[in-house]
């Protein structure tokens, strides 16, 4: 049996307030290309297929038009919900979508239940693990019976994936001997690289599970970190199909494919994905960022850019847009540092009148002391805004 394993679609991020939909439609298109022509058997889809709970009607009907693509190749379709998804929309009308193909694993109460699918060597369980909440989780865990089932679960996120996987395996163990087994979860794996784009689901300082809690089973697709990569020979992250922060700037996207024999796991093989515009990150003063070569190749890119002029350029961010469209972020760092203020509020306020204020305000965001007429524009709106306050 050959799987697909992909996770993290974020379908409705936004990228630096610029609207992804559209790179995300053309990236997750592929998808269906790569399951025809690799014969895949089923793909599955380990967590976060929205970039929130309540996502809009466009990001709803992308992943429609996503998932319709793929089961158009033939291949089943096995889903289960992660940190960013809402698991009651995911796992809405899950019974009647299993009649087409489409597996929803999103109940926390049912992860020991697996999609039974079958090839020449006989039956494959896949377990849908979906992004575990610890107290919720524990409180269903706790109240539900099932294979394995512990009286009670502790808290934290290694307790209650703990548990699930106790469960998966009390249920694997009744089946026939020969059953290949395959688990979905979205958790961090010790062992695993993060970027900036994934939410914090650290519950008390302690977010990482052991990759040995998955032991027993072939394969593991987890979902969470953006990073394409290898925690055990069957324990991997596939990553998120784009980019969703400067910090993935050099990974490679791409996703698994997974081959089951009558063993169990076989092969792994790494694809990679389409990238509908590439990411840059440029420093230097805003005059060099504008009229140097060196950043030539960055023009058609999303670029992150630090300028390290002395003072603030004014309106930076439309000046570096002229040569870069697609610059969506900057920051200023000035080169030889800037001193921050080491004195406390009150101390640094003494004695100064509201010129003077308004003048190191200016100074301490910019850099540099406001020039004779911009002075004389901060006195000029101080004035007025006293004698408005005096009218009142």
């Amino acid at each position: 049996m050959r799987l697909l394993h992909t996770s993290d679609w974020h379908i409705g991020r936004t990228f630096h307030g610029h609207d992804l939909l559209d790179d995300q439609r053309r990236v997750l298109s592929e998808l269906a290309e790569i399951v025809r022509a690799e014969n895949v058997d089923v793909v599955v889809i380990s967590g976060d297929l929205y970039d929130r709970s309540v996502p809009s009607g466009e990001a709803v009907q992308t992943c429609v038009d996503v998932l319709e693509q793929l089961r158009r190749t033939g291949a089943r379709l096995v889903v289960t919900s992660g940190n960013h998804d809402s698991p009651q929309r995911v796992g809405a009308f899950a019974g009647f979508a299993a009649a087409g193909g489409l597996h929803l694993h999103t109940r926390v109460a049912t992860l020991h239940e697996p999609t039974v699918l079958s090839d020449e060597h006989g039956p494959v369980a896949f377990y849908g693990i979906p992004y575990l909440e610890p107290d919720p989780a524990r409180q269903v865990l706790r109240t539900s019976t099932a294979p394995g089932a512990a009286e009670d679960v502790e808290r934290g996120h290694p307790a209650v994936l703990g548990e699930a996987m106790n469960r998966v395996r009390g249920e694997l163990d009744s089946r026939d001997p020969g059953t290949r087994s395959v688990v979905l979860a979205h958790a961090f794996v010790t062992g695993g690289g993060s970027s900036d784009s994934e939410r914090n689901i650290a519950v008390g300082g302690v977010d990482q599970v052991p990759a040995d809690v998955f032991a027993g089973v072939d394969y593991v697709a987890l979902g969470h970190l953006h990073g394409c990569q290898r925690i055990t020979e069957r324990v991997r992250y596939s990553g998120s199909p784009m980019a969703y922060s400067f910090s993935e700037t050099r990974q490679r996207k791409s996703v698994w494919l997974v081959e089951l024999d009558s063993e169990g796991l076989s092969e792994t093989r790494r694809i990679e994905l389409p990238v509908p515009r590439e990411l840059a990150t440029v420093s230097g003063t805003l005059e060099q960022l504008l009229h140097d070569p060196e950043y030539e190749s960055a023009t058609d890119c999303y670029v992150s850019a630090t300028v390290t002029d002395e003072a603030r350029p004014v309106d930076g961010m439309r000046r570096l847009q002229q040569r870069f469209p697609h610059a969506v972020h900057m920051e200023w760092e000035p080169a030889g540092g800037r001193a921050r203020a080491s004195l406390r509020y009150s101390e640094a306020v003494r004695d100064r009148d509201e010129p003077r204020l308004l003048r190191d305000f200016v100074a301490n965001c910019r850099g540099a002391e406001p020039s004779d007429s911009e002075g004389e524009l901060l006195d000029r709106a101080l004035s007025e805004v006293n004698t408005a306050e005096v009218r009142r």
